[in-house]
């Protein structure tokens, strides 16, 4: 079977996106095997449950053909810990995968009837092109208007393949995981760089790449991408997104080279555990690099694991927008009065006709998670909003529309971005967008002080832009018990910050529905 794209489609069927309905992936890779358990299958699954084992399963496999007795004994020990956790959890689909290592390997049927015969669920065993191709469709999951090639180092293979367009092109697999190629080639530096070269050259199609974007997946590139922080002092610590433009990555690259394996455990930012993977695995990228030029590398957490949810969603599914999913999801649970969340955004967009299409869904993003720190002591509603909102676990924006959507939030609740995080991270956006999220943040200020966070009173107030500049803000009769001292200040502050006069004024009064209603009906 094969999928849209011409790529091998092991018939997978669909999930419903049920909330509160959990489901899981079991993966089972060459260096580390992990259960994550995700809230529901729907556009932007939060996980609630994320861990990982390293048992190394593809350590030995090129010289001996079979999986180490001591990597399968520690596989079945702790995938036995993880069905459990699954059973508990009551994960009503999960999903269990396994890769180049098993299926490699001489014994890795055996493994698979034990592993089958132990937790009860069937395993399914992938080709290195469906691995290719759920990662891709993981990354898409993350990233939808992604454009470039997809790389996943795992422990045994890298899988390489061209997205564009929400479309998978052109892919291929090969054995380059840092357990492998490491046994393959001694690990010696000319030798290595010789095998590496030596199978990129069976994916001639890498050369599009040049002046694209290379998208970084799987746990060693991964930690590379940590330890990069650290080294430069990022101050976001969220790897999901984390952007690097080629020339500074590659000369990082080198010095990560050049560590002993022994030392890269040493290495800032580095699991010890995951160290002695390190060189290797940026010797891999660094090649990849060169090979094909892109212009920078963004690192994803997304991989084969969202690409088995985002691979069994349907059409209408996946075309939804994964940020304005989640927070939408995010203000049912966490707004007081759980308005619609256009309401919100419908009012204040008159105050910004002309917002292009990346700014837009974030406004409304904003308008959505306006009330997320209610709960929150008032002294640090500001700081926890900012905070939480700079750092969710959600898909489908970039480390500069954190930054844009926390200062929203944090301008919402204090009214100025006088905070020692908010100035650690403002350099990420451009001065532009910064001062958008600022005039946004102080219009949310004003709206949700105006209605007491009970926005459908909004419904009764008009934000309307004057032909000769600036706004006035009309309140129906009855609204206008809404003014007083603290909207006056809100007001105030707001056409301060947009640089333009607000007037308030008694708009026409509301007429309730059954009013209409009633007018409507009546004979002419």
């Amino acid at each position: 079977m094969t999928d849209e794209n011409g790529l091998p489609r092991e018939g997978r069927g669909t999930l419903e996106p049920v909330r509160g309905q959990r489901v899981g992936v079991l993966d089972i890779g060459s260096n580390s095997i992990r259960l994550v358990v995700y809230d529901h299958a729907g556009r932007s699954p939060i996980p609630v449950f994320n861990e990982k084992a390293l048992c190394g399963l593809g350590r030995g496999v090129t010289e001996t053909g079979n999986l180490p007795v001591e990597g399968m004994a520690s596989a079945l020990l702790n995938i036995d810990r993880f069905n459990q956790i699954a059973k508990a959890m009551r994960v009503r689909h999960l999903d269990v995968v396994a890769t180049s290592a098993v299926r490699d390997a001489a014994n890795g049927p055996g493994f698979v009837a034990e592993l089958e015969r132990r937790i009860g669920h069937p395993v399914d065993v992938i080709s290195g092109d469906e691995e290719a191709r759920l990662s891709a469709l993981g990354v898409l999951s993350g990233f939808p208007e992604a454009d470039g090639v997809v790389g996943d180092l795992g422990g045994g293979s890298l899988e390489l393949i061209d997205v564009s367009n929400r479309r998978l092109g052109d892919h291929a697999t090969m054995p380059l995981g840092p357990l492998r190629i490491g046994e393959t080639a001694g690990g010696q530096g000319r030798r290595l760089t010789a095998v590496v070269d030596g199978h990129l050259k069976s994916a001639p199609w890498l050369s599009r790449l040049e002046d694209r974007t290379l998208y970084a997946v799987g746990g060693a590139w991964r930690s590379i991408a940590k330890a990069h922080m650290v080294r430069t002092s990022y101050p976001i610590e969220v790897i999901h997104g984390y952007a690097v433009e080629r020339n500074a990555l590659s000369d990082y690259l080198t010095s990560l080279i050049r560590i002993p394996k022994k030392a890269a455990k040493n290495v800032p930012g580095v699991s010890r555990r995951r160290g002695d993977s390190i060189p290797t695995a940026a010797l891999v990228l660094q090649r990849v690099l060169a090979k094909g030029k892109p212009s920078r590398v963004v690192f994803s957490a997304f991989g084969l694991r969202e690409g088995c949810l985002y691979d069994r969603l349907t059409d209408g599914e996946r075309d939804k927008d994964p940020l304005l999913m989640a927070a939408d999801e995010i203000a049912r649970e966490t707004n007081r009065f759980a308005p619609h969340p256009n309401t919100v955004y419908g009012w204040l967009t008159p105050m910004f006709p002309l917002l292009a299409e990346r700014d837009a869904r974030l406004v409304k993003a904003l308008c959505m998670l306006s009330d997320i720190a209610w709960s929150e002591h008032p002294s640090y509603r500001g700081e926890h909003g900012f905070l939480r909102v700079l750092r969710l676990p959600v898909a489908g924006l970039d480390h500069a529309d954190r930054v844009f959507l926390a200062i929203g939030i944090l301008v919402r609740y204090v009214g100025h971005t006088d905070l020692a995080a908010a100035r650690a991270v403002e350099q990420l956006l451009d001065p532009a967008r910064r001062a958008l999220a600022i005039q946004v943040g102080h219009a949310l200020r004003l709206g949700l002080t105006l209605s007491g966070g009970a926005t459908t009173l909004l419904r009764r107030t008009k934000l309307e832009a004057l032909p000769a500049g600036g706004f006035t803000l009309k309140l129906s009769g009855e609204a206008l018990a809404l003014l007083g001292d603290v909207v006056d200040r809100r007001v105030a502050t707001l056409s301060s910050a947009i640089g333009a006069p607000i007037t308030v004024a008694q708009g026409p009064p509301r007429r309730s529905r059954a009013a209409a209603v009633s007018r409507q009906q009546r004979p002419g």
